[in-house]
């Protein structure tokens, strides 16, 4: 018996060796990563060179041999690599024994005073076995900036524009502290980074394109550098007072602008002056019992360009407002959104809704909306809306607001919309509707900083020339 048992130990042993030395060829195998990403958030103030380590495991209790592992930007990529030993940028038929390990050294070189190179590099190493293909993402900060992780802004700070600011994690303004951004600067955000207001914002854009002040996403790498919803947005809270964006830059945004509670002094909670707002996954203007006062604006290609809930105080004047579905936003909802109220539990909760357009365009297409004006009341709260000089698509007016001198569901003839090449502009055609139609209301110049004729001012945002 002990003999019996002796041999069968040692046929086991054979067997269990003879399977080590064996490949296996199966879909079935697995290999592991001790990471599937990488990133390099080292800050490049001059020519950066900085090297991790990724360990490839074969999960597997035989041998398996690795096809290939590359980097997928080949030899013009700014990642190297080096695959246990031996210089990349690609490497065949890695042999690999039973529960082995091997390493893959990356090396990113970048030059950050390259002006046209990104923020963001992205690359990535594919590791090809027995018909699978695994892959390991590769990040790198590219140009030198300001680089910002979960900055908390305290008491009064001025953000000049010698570099851009590129923001990961957040970015909150304390209670009572004011960031004042000026002429010129560019903030980039991480998918991960709100910007919260608790205290005061202050934006200083100019007119020209290069004196705007821009808040968009950190991917400015086709094709990602046009999806809305690549980084959250700007909120404004409840305790936030007195923010004024002038020639403002939004783009790419889940929601714009969202204000929150009525404004703690006699100012408005948030001035919004010749801003852009454009394709914004959600709410490009989300107002929730709160008060904004918006001038010769250009909100655009939202999934709801401007909704104002639970009442408020708003005025906007000399504003475009306009949505065309395309391959990223379907125009689902009406471009403009009015309530006084919120489904609270028992039932809808009311508030006091005042809110003053004039001289504005509203409209949309590619949709399936009749009315891009959409106004719902509870209650009997202050309820007091007017449109004045506006151009809409309207096909029933809502109850319970006041017009005059209304242009209803004429086109108003935009210079240029084309949704397969996303290409926008919401100048007007010198036949539109909407030239000449405006009232004076003592704005003599439009978005671009062109002047306004008193007598003969246009709706939206710009004035033909």
């Amino acid at each position: 018996m002990n003999k019996f048992l002796l041999l069968s130990f040692a046929a086991f042993a054979f067997f269990f060796s003879c399977k080590k030395d064996t490949f296996i060829t199966s879909g079935d195998a697995q290999v592991g990563f001790s990471s599937d990403s990488v990133f390099f958030d080292t800050v490049f103030t001059s020519t950066g060179s900085v090297t991790q380590a990724i360990k490839v495991f074969n999960l597997n209790d035989q041998k398996i041999i690795l096809s290939n592992i590359k980097l997928a930007g080949g030899s013009n990529s700014p990642f190297k690599i080096n695959i246990d030993g031996a210089a990349g940028p690609s490497s065949n038929d890695i042999e690999m024994k039973a529960n082995d390990s091997l390493y893959i050294f990356v090396t990113v070189k970048i030059d950050p005073t390259v002006a046209n190179l990104p923020f963001l590099l992205y690359d990535s190493i594919q590791v090809a076995f027995n018909g699978n293909s695994r892959y390991i993402q590769l990040q790198a900060w590219g140009q030198n900036a300001h680089f910002l992780k979960n900055e908390l802004i305290k008491g009064d700070v001025v953000w000049p524009n010698d570099l851009p600011y590129v923001i990961s994690g957040g970015l909150v303004i304390d209670t009572g502290a004011v960031l004042s951004i000026q002429k010129g600067c560019k903030i980039y955000f991480h998918a991960n980074a709100p910007f919260a207001v608790n205290g005061t914002l202050q934006v200083n854009g100019e007119k020209d394109e290069n004196s705007k002040v821009y808040f968009l996403s950190d991917r400015l790498d086709d094709p990602y550098n046009g999806y809305p919803g690549s980084w959250p947005g700007i909120y404004f809270g409840a305790e936030s007072v007195d923010n004024m964006l002038e020639y403002g830059v939004i783009k790419n945004a889940y929601q714009a602008v969202a204000v929150e509670g009525p404004a703690l002094n006699a100012n408005p909670k948030v001035i919004l002056n010749e801003c852009v707002i454009d394709n914004i996954y959600d709410a490009g203007i989300l107002g929730a019992q709160t008060s904004i006062r918006a001038r010769n604006c250009l909100i655009t290609n939202c999934g709801k360009n401007i909704l104002l809930g639970y009442g408020g105080n708003y005025d906007f004047s000399y504003c475009t407002v306009g949505s065309y579905s395309n391959d990223y936003i379907q125009h689902k909802q009406p471009v403009l959104i009015l309530s006084n109220y919120i489904d609270e539990g028992n039932g809808p909760v009311t508030s006091s809704l005042i809110a003053n357009f004039t001289n504005c365009i509203f409209w949309g297409d590619d949709g399936s909306l009749d009315d891009e004006v959409a106004v719902y009341r509870q209650g009997d709260s202050v309820f007091n809306i007017n449109f004045s000089n506006v151009l809409w698509k309207v096909k029933t007016i809502p109850d319970g607001v006041q017009t005059s001198a209304m242009i209803q569901n004429e086109d108003p003839l935009f210079i240029d919309i084309n949704n397969q090449k996303r290409t926008y502009d919401f100048h007007l055609k010198k036949e539109s509707p909407a030239v000449g139609k405006g009232k004076d209301i003592g704005i003599n110049f439009d978005l671009e900083a062109n002047p306004r004729p008193a007598s003969q001012t246009d709706l939206g945002c710009y004035q033909t020339q």
